[in-house]
């Protein structure tokens, strides 16, 4: 989307039938935020609207709808009171408003990670060394998603699409570290897995609320959000396992864990990869 200067501009809202989620959501970002007709998006997913504020003719905006196939029709077109400049500005307040954000994801996973990988080469645990890793790689995800604010959507899916081969990478270090550990053997400590795996709980779900009102934002957020609610589920599987170590005084469920959190990291990796713009 562009700024346009000295034409009229005009408040679009269409109904879109089939859009019942971020991911329809996503193709209409796709076909109109390339557009230098268009200023602003506004998405109702509740009432299945999205509010286009553009310059004309709006027939080319209306095209673009209804290329998606998503059930598009346009509900009214009226002119709108405000300026470009008006836009712009408060485009750059929600950009610093999600860049923010994002830095205290950064800086949450980031120290989440030393805190795990220490952790879990202390204890011997495949589940924690595997979530540690996985922090590194979402550490990695807010750094690329900070990088995509507030530019445009080609470059905001390259990030998303950096994240999760990122996150494949990671993945497969994950498996293959599991796998060391069933060869050889770990007596992993069940308490201790226990209690980081609570303080990363609660790290993720702190992230997971400072997301809520974003995900929809942009694709790379939409990113940021699959990689924050696998950890919460990930972050859960290591206080089970913990809890599993101490019943059965073996290391297997703590290994069958790590396993299970690399699957939940690599099919991360597969719906970060399969997001369109």
């Amino acid at each position: 989307m562009q700024e346009v200067n000295d034409k009229p501009l005009f408040r679009t809202t269409f109904l879109v039938r089939n859009m019942d989620c971020a991911a329809e959501q996503q193709l209409v970002r796709g076909a109109l935020e390339g557009s230098d007709q268009v200023l602003s998006l506004n998405f109702d997913l509740n009432r299945r609207q999205v509010t286009v504020i553009h310059s004309p003719p709006s027939a080319t905006i209306n095209r673009a709808m209804r290329s998606l196939q998503l059930g598009a029709e346009q509900v009214s077109s009226e002119p709108y009171k405000g300026s470009s400049a008006e836009l712009a500005k408060n485009q750059l307040a929600l950009d610093q408003e999600e860049a923010a954000t994002l830095r205290w994801l950064l800086a949450i996973n980031f120290v989440m990670f030393v805190v795990e990988i220490v952790a879990g080469i202390w204890a011997q645990s495949a589940g924690l060394i595997a979530d540690s890793l996985d922090m590194l790689a979402d550490a990695s995800v807010y750094a690329l998603g900070l990088f995509a604010v507030g530019r445009s959507a080609s470059l905001k899916l390259t990030a998303a699409r950096t994240m999760g081969w990122l996150q494949l990478v990671l993945g497969i270090g994950v498996l293959v570290e599991v796998l060391r550990r069933f060869v050889y053997g770990s007596e992993p400590e069940s308490l201790f897995m226990m209690g980081i795996g609570a303080l990363a709980l609660a790290a993720n779900i702190t992230c997971l609320l400072l997301l809520a009102k974003k995900k929809d934002s942009g694709v790379h957020m939409t990113a940021t959000w699959i990689c924050s609610s696998n950890d919460v589920i990930a972050n859960a599987g290591v206080i089970l396992a913990g809890f599993l170590v101490m019943l059965t005084q073996s290391p297997y469920p703590d290994l069958v864990i790590g396993l299970l959190i690399t699957g939940v990291v690599l099919n991360g990796s597969r719906r970060i990869l399969a997001l369109k713009a």
